[in-house]
């Protein structure tokens, strides 16, 4: 039988993951994923924008920054408005 008949010859001739086992100190038979030498398994395409699991942004530290600095705002105004109105309510 020809090598190039078999669609799996290609999976199995990939590269492997260079992870090691904590238990038993084997590597990991999994195939690496391309331009990683890792599996899925291991840490390959983390998280990040190219993650299917990073699905907007706004738990990220700049976002959250942003969101601390806006409610900041936002509490100054209404002690600011406070002030105005205790300001208001005094006769002259």
């Amino acid at each position: 039988m020809k090598s190039d008949a078999n669609p799996m010859c290609k999976a199995h001739a990939a590269p492997r993951c260079t992870a090691k086992s904590k238990r038993t100190g084997e590597r990991c038979k999994g195939p690496a994923v391309k331009g990683w030498n890792v599996c899925r398994f291991h840490g390959a395409r983390g998280p990040g924008k190219a993650n299917p699991a990073y699905k907007h942004g706004m738990r990220t530290r700049k976002w959250q920054e942003m969101r601390k600095a806006i409610n900041d705002l936002v509490r100054m105004e209404k002690e600011i408005e406070e002030l105005i109105s205790e300001y208001a309510d005094k006769p002259a």
